[in-house]
């Protein structure tokens, strides 16, 4: 029996990069899988190429997001499976060149958007006694990157509301767990592993010696969000080919 069969599954940001590849090992493993993004041609274009119902939503406008959990309660009656991957860095550059502007968006889209998603599905997760929360931080919440404040502490927020979350919810049957990715070959990162020169500066301090690829995030938010898992929570698994410990 695939790993997630029953389950239904909400991922945000998913027209791209790590969440198209979590929902696409999501829906391999039996999921009903919900995508999100900002735009719905996109999506749609995403979900083409498997079973999922795309949904637009700017995760950082709470109408929006009211609307889309009304949608899926409607259409699926619950979420048994919810990944925060929706972010936004919009503030690379020097700490003190950061705006008030830039700092209320990234909250918005970082971490508060995840709490607001958090708030529609764990109610009834609870109530069922069973479901499990997958937040996508970062290495950088972890380590701090270099001219990245803002993203670092956004990073740092969702891991603690993670942990916080797990303590919280344990009892009642849901499990919280977060990805912190290290440089993965996305259009995200693509400004960290584009120039030859940074990439090979960071491989040659990271112990594994490729660019991290989207799947082997997916790998470990397949497990987090299964049984398999079912004694995990309040974690947080650095998929970064050893760049933390290094």
């Amino acid at each position: 029996m695939s790993l997630l069969s029953g389950k239904v599954a909400l991922v945000t940001g998913a027209s791209r990069g790590i969440g198209l590849a979590i929902a696409q090992a999501f829906s391999q493993e039996g999921a009903a899988c919900i995508i999100t993004g900002r735009r719905q041609e996109t999506l749609d274009a995403a979900a083409r190429g498997f079973p999922a119902r795309a949904i637009a939503c700017h995760v950082g406008r709470a109408e929006q997001v009211a609307a889309l959990a009304d949608t899926v309660l409607r259409e699926y009656g619950r979420v048994d499976i919810l990944v925060n991957n929706a972010a936004t860095n919009i503030a690379q550059g020097p700490s003190l060149s950061v705006t008030d502007e830039q700092f209320d968006k990234m909250m918005e889209i970082n971490l508060k958007s995840a709490l607001r998603l958090i708030r529609c599905f764990a109610p009834g997760m609870c109530e069922r006694g069973s479901g499990a929360i997958v937040n996508i931080a970062s290495e950088a919440g972890l380590r701090p990157l270099p001219e990245a404040m803002l993203y670092n502490v956004t990073k740092a927020g969702l891991i603690m509301m993670t942990q916080s979350l797990a303590l919280e919810f344990g009892p009642r049957g849901v499990r919280v767990n977060a990805i912190a990715p290290g440089l993965i070959e996305t259009r995200f990162s693509e400004y960290y592993w584009k120039d030859p020169a940074r990439l090979e500066a960071r491989l040659a301090r990271q112990p594994v010696k490729h660019l991290g690829r989207p799947s082997e995030v997916a790998a470990i938010a397949v497990l987090l969000a299964s049984d398999r898992a079912s004694y995990l929570t309040g974690q947080v698994i650095a998929v970064d080919g050893g760049w933390t410990i290094a």
